[in-house]
């Protein structure tokens, strides 16, 4: 083995500070202290931290400032085709369909209680007018764990209960008879949770303009 004259690269050393280049000596040293690392160990345990920071180093500089790592230019470009492939990956998730909370659970069964007229289908397209989307299998399994019948066959329905589950505002003529035999129409609007009625006005000609 080649051995180095103390003298020599001491006088070398000693140049490299007065002439300004000291952190050059500490680059020497540590490159130096690699070799004797990768004498004792073969290949050194990197965790992410380790290999994140040589892979974002590695990205700007040449490949000549990368001479002397303890991994090869092989390993970092496998770091970086690993890293694009978990950054596109989405999560994984559980078989099936997440599970419906009890707050949908108990809407769902509200609506099939208080609209008896109401099927499953009509069912879930409230629930998406009010921003909750499961699917209408979901709701028709909700009905059917619940004791209720997905289909409008529940019970008897009378006429208030379909007025409700159908609108929520009804509207008729009604006749007036003058005694000049000159009929009018009155039309009237009927509000059905409250059942208040409001006058919308009176005309001989409910036809016409």
């Amino acid at each position: 083995m080649l051995r180095i004259p103390y003298r020599l690269i001491a006088m070398l050393a000693r140049l490299a500070v007065r002439s300004g280049h000291s952190k050059n000596l500490e680059i020497i040293v540590l490159r130096h202290q690699l070799r004797l690392l990768r004498r004792q160990i073969d290949r050194p345990a990197l965790n992410d931290n380790d290999q994140t920071l040589l892979g974002a180093i590695a990205a700007v500089l040449p490949r000549s400032g990368r001479q002397g790592w303890i991994v090869t230019p092989d390993t970092l470009l496998r770091w970086h085709h690993r890293r694009i492939a978990r950054h596109w990956t989405q999560p994984n998730r559980g078989p099936g369909q997440p599970p419906t909370s009890n707050k949908i659970r108990r809407l769902v069964l509200r609506l099939a209680t208080k609209n008896p007229t109401w099927d499953y289908r009509r069912i879930h397209g409230e629930l998406a007018g009010l921003g909750h989307h499961i699917a209408s299998s979901t709701v028709w399994k909700i009905l059917k764990t619940g004791g209720i019948d997905p289909a409008p066959k529940r019970s008897e329905v009378t006429w208030s209960q379909f007025l409700h589950s159908q609108a929520a505002v009804a509207c008729d003529f009604f006749t007036l008879n003058t005694a000049p035999l000159r009929s009018y129409y009155l039309l009237f609007f009927i509000d059905i949770p409250t059942r208040q009625a409001f006058y919308a006005g009176t005309t001989p000609n409910p036809t016409g303009a």
